[in-house]
């Protein structure tokens, strides 16, 4: 079954592109990295990557989370994009999953395995790494 989403990306000017999200025509803008030339005033569309892991990983432990009858209110990650070169790409990703310290260890166990599960993460090239680990 083909689930497509209809993203459009404009070219706005001044290194900006402003994308609008299809079914509800919410938009976001990302700007040209400083360590490509750029002035960094958005996010930048490699930003968006380490964005879209992140919030992948915590909408799957939600759903884990609530089929467990367990609360991640308030989980986050930190994470880290690291650039690599010849050519220019995202090398890597690093960074701390934090969840709320009120959780049995076997759910816990169960709600960490989003990070594996995750379809974006799933996406990425083999060799591009991904170290999270939880705080």
């Amino acid at each position: 079954m083909d689930m497509a989403t209809k993203i459009k990306s404009l070219y706005i000017g001044d290194d900006k592109v402003e994308i609008t999200h299809g079914p509800t025509g919410k938009k976001i803008i990302t700007d040209l990295p400083p360590d490509n030339g750029g002035q960094g005033r958005e996010f930048s569309p490699t930003d968006l990557a380490a964005a879209s892991i992140s919030s992948c990983i915590l909408t799957i432990m939600g759903v884990i989370a609530k089929r467990e009858k367990a609360n991640i209110e308030g989980a986050y990650i930190e994470i880290e994009k690291h650039m690599a070169e010849n050519p220019r790409r995202i090398g890597k990703f690093t960074g701390v999953i934090y969840l709320p310290s009120n959780i049995e260890p076997k759910t816990k166990e169960k709600i960490m395995a989003a990070v594996k599960a995750c379809p974006v993460t799933r996406s990425l090239r083999e060799d591009i790494r991904i170290e999270l680990r939880e705080a």
